[in-house]
């Protein structure tokens, strides 16, 4: 059966990069007898501007007859900030429980890191956020607003259930790290000195799954500041890494940072139970400076195709997928060392010709 895939395009670059990828897509396709299909959805900013509307419950529930949902990028000058990112973003996370969010974190060659002596060998972790609980959940209130006496509370909701499934994915990802050839270490990063409670609940849990259930995986726990510290310091410390929404928000930014940045930095919302699609998009936003002019870096926007067809691959047991996916990913490594001593937010290269090069080396 052909894999469905859902398009949303969205905003500023992203409809150029989405096309880049899809090209890509197309190129790669045809030598491991990939079917699939797309179809474009007008999800974003210029959708908003004209219904005032970002995405409806009963097309929310439509997604679900798709086996992916491939996301280029949203935001626009002229819509409040968040209402899209809580509007669509974040709304498709939780109606779809998307509970993972996949980051890896790869230095590929070729691609300039911030960090003084360290290269590929010294970057190559991944980190595996929770997605659906913790501060995003929009628990709290305002009391008095716009007075002295204003008050306003945001609470942290931590689930053993959410916190349970979220590390038996990490540690089962830590596994298979291992029988790649991965150290086979699992960081759990928190604040438990401070958040005694949610800490609490995860440490135990973290403790007593590695304990029962993965005890060939080495347990590190690093606080989140200390591992702010690490990772710039020393990340060839880390393997994989669990953390909950809000620490990860952080830390994964600063892993897409020392990694090369945003323009190759992908991303994964997860369902891997498969009851729903997951959501992939790379990290950077919709940059409107350059859009429309050939210049946006379509690099992680195909890197995050690449993680979709792994990991739909995988959730689906569709080979193919997986196959071509690896592929994608095999390709930018072969491309990457043509940008030594450029910046990736501002290649020399045109975007229509950076797609060009990816799929030369196909």
């Amino acid at each position: 059966m052909a894999l469905k895939l859902a398009v949303i395009a969205g905003d500023g670059v992203g409809p150029e990069v989405v096309g880049s990828a899809l090209k890509v897509l197309e190129a790669a396709a045809g030598p491991h007898n990939l079917n699939y299909t797309t179809t474009d959805l007008d999800y974003g900013g210029a959708r908003y501007l004209k219904t005032g509307e970002v995405i409806s419950d009963d097309e929310v529930a439509a997604l679900r007859d798709y086996d992916a949902i491939f996301l280029g990028a949203v935001g626009h000058s002229d819509v409040k900030p968040g209402v899209l990112e809580k509007g669509l973003l974040l709304k498709l996370r939780f109606e779809l429980d998307q509970y993972i969010n996949l980051r890896p974190v790869k230095l590929y060659e070729g691609v300039p890191t911030p960090l003084a002596g360290k290269g590929p060998k010294d970057i190559d972790f991944v980190c595996v956020r929770e997605n659906t609980e913790d501060l995003y959940c929009g628990n709290g209130g305002i009391a008095r607003k716009g007075t002295a006496q204003e008050i306003s509370t945001q609470e942290m909701i931590t689930t053993r259930f959410g916190v349970e499934r979220c590390l038996r994915y990490a540690y089962n990802l830590a596994r298979e790290r291992k029988a790649a050839g991965y150290p086979g270490q699992l960081t759990l990063v928190h604040k438990t000195n401070v958040l005694t409670y949610a800490g609490d609940t995860w440490f135990r849990a973290f403790e007593e799954i590695g304990k029962a259930d993965f005890p060939e995986i080495e347990r590190v726990y690093h606080h989140v500041d200390a591992c702010c510290m690490y990772m710039v310091a020393s990340p060839e410390r880390y393997d994989t890494i669990v953390v909950p929404n809000m620490f990860g928000d952080i830390i994964t930014d600063l892993g897409a940072a020392i990694a090369g940045g945003m323009s190759i930095a992908a991303s994964g919302n997860l369902n891997p139970d498969g009851v729903a699609p997951s959501m992939f998009e790379p990290v950077h936003g919709s940059a409107p400076d350059i859009a429309g002019q050939n210049k946006a870096n379509p690099l992680a926007t195909i890197l995050s195709l690449s993680v979709l067809l792994i990991e739909t691959g995988r959730i689906k047991n569709d080979p193919a997928a997986t196959k071509v996916g690896q592929q994608l990913e095999q390709a930018i490594r072969k491309v990457c060392p043509q940008f030594e001593g450029q910046r990736l937010d501002r290649p020399k290269w045109s975007t229509d010709e950076i797609t060009q090069m990816v799929i030369d080396a196909l």
